[in-house]
């Protein structure tokens, strides 16, 4: 886990057998990514990212990159304002 001045970053990291080539794209495809879609979206809906890198017999690592914001639901680096923490997008 990274702490940055404008965002946090938390990655993981081993050294297993990997994805094999093409999984994912078939998991997708057959709209079998409960999770990672799920975390993806999330990390979204909140201006950041899920990335996934794996390489077969390397191991997968996987970085999740969240923006800080200040105290107004601004994100700490643009000055942009979260429309969850200001109460609008919401149901």
């Amino acid at each position: 886990m990274e702490d940055e001045p404008d965002r946090v970053l938390v990655s993981v990291r081993d050294e297993g057998p990997g994805i094999a080539e093409g999984r994912l794209t078939e998991a997708a495809e057959e709209g079998r990514l409960g999770v990672a879609q799920s975390i993806r979206g999330r990390l979204r809906d909140l201006g950041g990212t899920a990335e996934l890198v794996s390489v077969p017999g390397q191991g997968t690592e996987v970085e999740l990159t969240v923006p800080k914001q200040d105290e107004d639901g601004r994100e700490a680096a643009t000055g942009r304002r979260d429309p969850a923490q200001a109460g609008e997008g919401t149901q």
